[in-house]
């Protein structure tokens, strides 16, 4: 696993590299576009919510049970803390990939609102699940269901996607790959059944989506729109004068 996150940001940083070449054809300015409604755009979350509810209520079934019994035969014993890290890593990679010269979808006050008020939703939501249900880990520890780590990771990597998927393809690809690979290690640390993963991923993409069709854009003027509407003011009243 430590050898796939390896190859997982050496490619990251090679797409990097050829996306800011790309970027002098792209124009420099942050427009902060709205991020428009449209049904299909929650399809994914709600598929893999109630994916995970359904597996969950199958809990003593087939893939579960095998899972963790695969889990328990092959890797007995074995935990590592990638996955503690690994979560944030698309948070951070929201800030540094706009220093590095990549062209966001939103200005950073934007930004930073979009991803507290989607963090308060997801988390919160994580937190009230998991004292209602207080379900029992495959260790045998408490509050199982749902993930918080995949709903984190899977949560940054929705921002991510929304942020600079637009004008750099690879992003989505790379950010969800690291959200899928927080989301296997909880399962292979025996610190969540696959039901636990899947409802995590649902409700962290929905979080955020969610934060993004609610948003309103308060810091959307920019000071060259201010001074635009200046001279634009200015001019209407000389005209009026002559």
């Amino acid at each position: 696993m430590k050898s796939f996150f390896i190859a997982l940001l050496t490619l990251s940083s090679f797409f990097g590299v050829k996306s800011q070449v790309k970027d002098t054809l792209v124009s420099r300015e942050i427009h902060n576009k709205r991020f428009e409604f449209a049904p299909k755009k929650l399809y994914v979350p709600a598929g893999l919510m109630v994916g995970g509810l359904l597996t969950d209520l199958g809990k003593n079934s087939s893939i579960e049970k095998e899972i963790v019994e695969e889990r328990n035969e092959h890797l007995f014993g074995f935990t590592n803390h990638i996955d503690d890290y690994a979560q944030f890593a698309p948070f951070v990679a929201l800030y540094a990939f706009e220093w590095a010269g990549m062209l966001p979808r939103t200005d950073w006050q934007n930004r930073t609102a979009i991803m507290i008020k989607g963090q308060i939703l997801n988390l919160g939501s994580v937190y009230i699940l998991k004292k209602a249900i207080n379900e029992t880990r495959p260790d045998g520890t408490q509050y199982s269901f749902p993930s918080g780590h995949t709903a984190n990771a899977f949560a940054g990597a929705t921002l991510l996607s929304i942020e600079y998927g637009q004008n750099h393809k690879w992003v989505p690809y790379a950010a969800y790959a690291v959200a899928s690979g927080v989301g296997v290690m909880r399962m292979v640390n025996n610190k969540h059944y696959i039901s636990d993963v899947l409802f995590g991923a649902g409700l962290g993409i929905l979080s955020i989506k969610t934060a993004y069709l609610t948003h309103h854009y308060h810091w959307r003027k920019r000071k060259s729109d201010i001074g635009g509407l200046a001279e634009i003011y200015k001019y209407q009243n000389s005209s009026l004068i002559k």
